[in-house]
């Protein structure tokens, strides 16, 4: 049987410093660029919540989109939200905050916790106007 799949777009402003705490400053410049800036860089990102599941006879909602708000913004936008992903951020600890690597622990954030029938789907997290990752689990 097939199911429907439905999104939220949430938004969040957060800073970073994308480097390998094993190298030095020259290596981390010469992989990540600016994103190594010791001095940190920030970005106005954009995170696609897809879910999927079967509209509900009595609504016909797969799920109630200020649910799916709310506990986006519980699990995950109440912590990242104008932070230092490094320095604020627990469940980033030790983890290269580079967009991949972000947008697979926002998926283990939320993976749970959605209503029985319901399941997330996709992540796309965009962190430039040009820069996006999309995650499946």
């Amino acid at each position: 049987m097939s199911s429907v799949r439905i999104t939220r777009e949430l938004h969040f402003s957060a800073a970073h410093r994308v480097f390998n705490p094993e190298w030095t400053d020259e290596r981390n410049s010469e992989v990540f660029g600016g994103c190594a800036n010791p001095n940190w860089h920030g970005h106005d990102y954009r995170l696609l919540v897809t879910v999927e599941g079967m509209p509900d006879r009595g609504t016909g909602f797969v799920m109630d989109l200020q649910d799916l708000k709310a506990l986006v913004e519980s699990k995950v936008i109440k912590d990242v939200d104008h932070r230092n992903i490094n320095l604020e951020v627990s469940w980033m600890k030790g983890v290269i905050p580079s967009t991949e690597n972000f947008v697979m622990e926002i998926w283990n954030r939320l993976v749970e916790g959605f209503p029985e029938g319901v399941k997330l789907s996709k992540l796309t997290l965009w962190e430039t106007p040009r820069h996006c990752v999309e995650y499946e689990g």
